[in-house]
């Protein structure tokens, strides 16, 4: 835990957010989702998202109860939201679920590259942007269809969550 908190203070989370530490409790792999040790009475609301100590965004918690939360992965067949590939282009990152994310609607004349950089756009306001979300490991386009498509390999292991960073306010 000290290990994962000096981390984050090292890329500089506490200068950027307004931040609340939280243990995972349980995983729900069928459901993309993870369970908190905080809740409402810690402050926490719908819609506040979630973050690892490397800035590299989880989901937004979902549900709250008094003492816990859950938090809706990015890899939920639910979550979609306005992401951007470094450059500028932007689309909209969507999960597929266990634990795969894609990037849809991206503009057809742009020249994206395998290993592209992904992160969070603010356009929508569901997530601060710039925070990290994975790199381009595959471009599907077609002559039919009028954009492209990018599956994302994802920066974080849910499998290894431990700790998370709610964001309070951004």
């Amino acid at each position: 835990e000290n290990a994962i908190l000096r981390e984050a203070l090292g890329v500089g989370l506490e200068k950027e957010f307004d931040l609340e530490t939280a243990e995972v409790i349980g995983k729900d792999i069928n459901q993309d989702s993870v369970f908190i040790d905080r809740g409402s009475r810690d402050g926490l609301a719908e819609g506040m998202p979630v973050i690892n100590q490397q800035k590299v965004l989880l989901g937004k918690i979902n549900e709250v109860y008094p003492y816990r939360s859950k938090i809706m992965l990015i890899s939920n067949k639910n979550s979609s939201f306005d992401a951007e590939v470094s450059g500028g282009t932007s689309g909209l990152l969507g999960g597929r679920g266990g634990g795969k994310i894609s990037l849809e609607l991206l503009p057809k004349n742009e020249e994206i590259k395998e290993g592209t950089l992904v992160l969070s756009s603010s356009l929508g306001g569901i997530f601060p942007a710039g925070l990290l979300i994975g790199t381009i490991q595959s471009i599907h386009k077609d002559d039919i269809e009028p954009f492209q498509t990018a599956e994302v390999s994802y920066f974080s292991s849910f499998s290894e969550l431990k700790q998370v960073f709610i964001i309070l306010n951004f």
